[in-house]
């Protein structure tokens, strides 16, 4: 299955993994990693061994950033890195993505959902397709509430819909393992508010998925509340591209179709002497139809200015940073008695 040999060195495997809130999480799951950090087989053969492990730190609530100092300096293969304030998931991934200089890159979350011991299944998923990219498709139902699932599956599907690539848009998912040149050429050229799945559909030929258990989080997603996934799902339309623009223009080319149809029936109408008095209830109705798709419109159009105007401003979607703690010594250390 594999070209590599005996006399082959390993494949060289970094985990990336974007911290928030992960202080009652990250030392379970790096644990998990360590054993991986030895020269290991697939169950398809190939060797395989976990030469870094970047935590790339968004500014969470709670001792995340103490724990990683901890761990950088227990293991060697650890490197934090530091995000000048909190950017988001996407943005951290990306820049702990830059980070690394291994042949393959998983990215996978802090609370323990993610089983690293099925790296190597999607690493042999990913040689027996010839794949640049290979998603975790959750082999059990995920461990959210009926309501959560259902939108989940809905957004999988508009995802589809609107970057038109089935392979990617059916199982994308934060476990996954791509080729660590495609990995970071897309987080180095990501712009800001487009989502790292989205750049990935752009460039990758060839997506493939891998079944894998999902495992109850080690804490509550107290993050991830209605509000917060709603603006998740929205930003995920806006950057997949400008399908949503042309689907507002197919909705005003509808409208101007109906509105023409309706004149002409009007037409004939009064001709034939069919016109009454009433009708101001129909007038009302599609004044504030179409008053409605017409602001809706400019929202979603000045949604894409927006984004547009903050790349040509140099807005960047991340910041790496030196160590708080370092670059302030003392400042972050509890006061003497």
């Amino acid at each position: 299955m594999s070209e590599h040999t005996e006399t082959d060195r390993p494949i060289s495997v970094s985990v990336v993994i974007p911290v928030y809130n992960g202080e009652a999480t990250l030392r379970r799951l790096i644990d998990e990693i360590s054993s991986l950090t030895t020269v290991q087989r697939t169950p398809g053969g190939l060797a395989y061994v976990v030469d870094s492990v970047v935590l790339a730190w968004d500014h969470g609530a709670d001792a995340s950033d103490e724990l990683i100092r901890e761990l950088a300096a227990t293991h060697s293969w650890v490197r934090p890195v530091w995000l000048s304030r909190n950017f988001g998931q996407h943005p951290a991934t990306c820049a702990g993505i830059l980070a690394t200089g291994s042949d393959w890159v998983v990215t996978m979350d802090e609370d323990g959902q993610h089983d690293p011991a099925y790296i190597a299944a999607m690493l042999d998923r990913a040689y027996e397709t010839r794949s640049q990219l290979v998603y975790a498709n959750p082999s059990n139902q995920p461990p959210h509430g009926f309501v959560r699932n259902l939108a989940s599956r809905l957004a999988k599907r508009v995802f589809t819909w609107l970057v038109g690539n089935a392979a990617v848009g059916a199982d994308f998912h934060s476990f996954r393992l791509m080729a660590g040149g495609v990995g970071r050429v897309v987080a180095a050229s990501i712009g800001p508010g487009v989502y790292l799945d989205v750049a990935l559909a752009w460039v990758v030929p060839t997506v493939t998925s891998a079944p894998v258990p999902m495992r109850t989080e080690g804490r509550a997603a107290t993050s991830y509340t209605p509000r917060r996934l709603a603006s998740h799902f929205w930003r995920l339309v806006l950057s997949s591209g400008t399908k949503p623009l042309r689907v507002i223009s197919g909705i005003g080319v509808m409208s101007a179709f109906l509105g023409f149809g309706l004149g002409v029936f009007y037409v004939v109408r009064k001709a034939t002497g069919g016109v009454q008095v009433d009708g101001w209830t129909t007038v009302m109705v599609g004044g504030l139809v179409g008053g409605g798709l017409i602001l809706l419109s400019l929202g979603v159009i000045a949604e894409y200015i927006g984004m547009i105007a903050a790349r040509s401003m140099g807005r960047t979607s991340y910041l790496v940073v030196s160590d708080p703690k370092t670059v302030f010594p003392g400042a972050l250390d509890p006061p003497s008695e």
